[in-house]
């Protein structure tokens, strides 16, 4: 499966983390796909991701394939963005893809859009008609969640604890409550739990 890290990004003003509360949903529905340490971490300092990948091969691609064929767009960070970049395979077969970056430029590589903040894109993908939106990389999940752009979560547990690295989760402006959808034991040991947001028209 594939996993994304962000230990350098964009600043915090370029996802939204300043001022959550302009971004409006317009129909957008962000949607986390991601794996983790049991300690909840999705990468080390150095943006290491060996102990992921390594202990991840025997799950296959753990439904990734599947998962990105069911979204409209993709949304990410720079420091994710230039993880992906250098793979030899570009893991989002067609979908668009939209990067959160103040400092890049769209014309730095034509498979992507380049929004200077969270606003601007959740804009964007509302006027391509994109509805289901994978959130990839651990700062654009931390400002979609607390900006309520969010509506599911998909955790790749991994066996291991690394004691330090990049969170997945940081600061929220409220509780987040989630519904349980499903969990599956994979191979090697990974466990996939999936989650809905509850919503306060869920009751």
């Amino acid at each position: 499966m594939t996993s994304s890290a962000e230990t350098t990004d964009a600043p915090l003003d370029a996802l939204g983390g300043h001022d959550q509360s302009r971004a409006s949903r317009r129909g957008v529905r962000g949607c986390v796909y991601i794996g983790l340490s049991v300690d909840g971490f999705i990468a080390r300092l150095d943006g290491d991701l060996d102990w992921l990948t390594e202990r991840g091969e025997a799950a296959g691609d753990a439904g990734f394939r599947d998962f990105v064929s069911s979204v409209d767009a993709v949304l990410m960070g720079r420091g994710t963005y230039e993880v992906i970049a250098d793979y030899d395979s570009w893991p989002y077969l067609d979908k668009p893809v939209h990067v959160l970056s103040s400092s890049m430029k769209d014309s730095e590589d034509a498979r992507i859009t380049v929004h200077g903040d969270l606003d601007d894109a959740v804009a964007a993908l509302a006027d391509a008609g994109c509805g289901r939106v994978y959130v990839d990389g651990g700062r654009a999940v931390q400002a979609c969640l607390a900006a309520g752009l969010v509506t599911e979560l998909t955790l790749s547990r991994v066996p291991v604890l690394i004691g330090a690295g990049a969170p997945l989760f940081g600061p929220l402006p409220h509780d987040v409550d989630l519904v349980h959808r499903r969990t599956e034991v994979l191979g090697g040991g990974m466990v996939q739990t999936t989650y809905d947001v509850r919503t306060t028209t869920d009751g």
